[in-house]
C-alpha cells in the first residue's frame, strides 16, 4: 500500500496547527480556561477530527470532488453556494488579519519591539510573495511541521519531567469565555478550523486511490492534532496563572528550557504566522488572478488588515475564532450531509 495516506495526514495537521495552535493562545481559549475538564474537550475534539475529517475525505474521494468550487456546488447549489464563497472571504481576510496581530506580538512579547512594527514587517514580508509569487513556501511548510511538532512535544516531555503534573485546577472556563461550557468549546474549536479544513481537502482527490486511503489519512490526522493538542494544553495547566493573559504563552513557557530554546521557538513561530497569513491571502487574492488591478488590491488587503489586527492576537482568537466556529461547524454538518 503507497504512503498517501501519511501524506494527507500531514497536510491535515499542517492546516490545523497553524499560530493559534502552536503559540498556545487557541488552546487556552478553548480548553484551558475549563481546567482539567479541557482534558475531556480535548478528546471530544480529538474523536471529532478523527471521526470527521476520515469521512469527509471518504465523502470527496466517493462524489469525485475536483476541487472548493466544486464541493460549494455539490453541496448548497448556485445561490447558498454564492453566500458560501462570501463567507470564505471573510474568513480568509479575517484569518489573515489575525496573523498580522501575532506577529506584532512576537515582536512586543519576545524583542522588546514596537507592536506596529511587527505588524508591518509581516503586511510587507506578505505583500511581496503576493506581488512576485515566489516559490518555495510548500518546501518551507513541509521543513516547519515537523519543527512545530518536535518543538511541542520536546517542551512538553522536557517541562512535564521536570515539574510533574501538577495541573492547575479551576472551573472558570464558562465566566472567562462565551463559548458556554468545555463541550460546547470544543465543538467550537473543530467548527472553527473547518472552512479550512473543507477548502484544504477538496484539492486531495488525486492522493486518494481508495476510500482506505481516504479514512487512513483523515483518522491518523485527527489522532496526530489530539496528541499535539493534548500536549500543549498540559503545559498550559502547568502554567495557567502565568501565562492565561498573554498573548503568546508558549514563549513564556519555553524560557522555562532556557533562553536560547525560546529564541528558537520565537523564529519558528514567527514563520508558521508568515506561512498561516501567506495560506490566508493567497486564497484570497487568487480570486482576483485575471484583475488588471491584482497588485492593488494585494497592497489594500494588506494594509486594510491593520485596523483589525491592532485590537491584539488573544482579543481576535477569543472573538473571531468562536463565531467561524459556528459558521464552519454548520457548513461541516451541511457538507457531510449533502454530498
Amino acid at each position: 500500500m503507497n504512503r498517501n495516506w501519511l501524506k494527507i495526514a500531514f497536510i491535515y495537521v499542517g492546516t490545523v496547527i497553524g499560530a493559534g495552535f502552536a503559540s498556545g493562545r487557541e488552546i487556552i481559549e478553548f480548553f484551558g480556561a475549563y481546567g482539567l475538564k479541557g482534558i475531556i474537550g480535548m478528546v471530544v475534539s480529538g474523536i471529532l477530527f478523527s471521526l470527521l475529517g476520515g469521512l469527509l475525505l471518504v465523502k470527496i474521494y466517493s462524489n469525485k470532488i475536483a476541487g472548493f468550487d466544486d464541493l460549494v456546488w455539490r453541496a448548497f447549489g448556485d445561490r447558498l453556494g454564492k453566500v458560501l464563497d462570501a463567507v470564505m472571504i471573510v474568513s480568509l481576510y479575517t484569518g489573515f488579519s489575525v496573523m498580522v496581530s501575532g506577529s506584532g506580538a512576537i515582536f512586543k512579547e519576545e524583542f522588546g519591539l514596537s507592536f506596529d512594527l511587527g505588524m508591518i514587517v509581516m503586511m510587507a514580508s506578505s505583500f511581496m510573495i503576493f506581488l512576485f509569487r515566489l516559490k518555495g513556501l510548500s518546501f518551507i511548510n513541509s521543513v516547519l511541521v515537523p519543527l512545530l511538532i518536535l518543538g511541542i512535544v520536546f517542551t512538553a516531555f522536557y517541562l512535564i519531567l521536570g515539574e510533574g503534573s501538577n495541573f492547575y485546577s479551576h472551573d472558570m472556563g464558562t465566566n472567562l469565555t462565551h463559548k458556554g461550557n468545555f463541550l460546547t468549546s470544543s465543538l467550537l474549536y473543530v467548527g472553527s478550523n473547518s472552512l479550512i479544513i473543507i477548502t484544504v481537502f477538496s484539492s486531495l482527490l488525486p492522493m486518494m486511490d481508495s476510500k482506505r486511503t481516504a479514512v487512513l489519512g483523515g483518522v491518523a490526522g485527527g489522532i496526530i492534532l489530539y496528541l499535539l493538542g493534548l500536549a500543549i494544553l498540559s503545559i498550559m495547566l502547568l502554567y495557567y496563572p502565568e501565562v492565561a493573559a498573554m498573548d503568546i504563552p508558549m514563549l513564556r513557557i519555553s524560557n522555562h528550557i532556557g533562553s536560547f530554546y525560546r529564541k528558537f521557538y520565537a523564529i519558528i513561530l514567527w514563520i508558521a504566522v508568515f506561512t498561516t497569513a501567506i495560506a490566508n491571502g493567497s486564497s484570497f487574492i487568487n480570486r482576483f488572478s485575471n484583475s488588471r488591478y491584482k497588485t492593488l488590491i494585494a497592497a489594500a488587503f494588506c494594509i486594510s488588515s491593520f485596523p483589525l489586527a491592532k485590537l491584539g492576537f488573544a482579543k481576535l482568537v477569543s472573538l473571531i475564532y468562536p463565531i467561524f466556529g459556528v459558521i464552519g461547524f454548520s457548513v461541516l454538518i451541511v457538507v457531510l450531509i449533502m454530498l
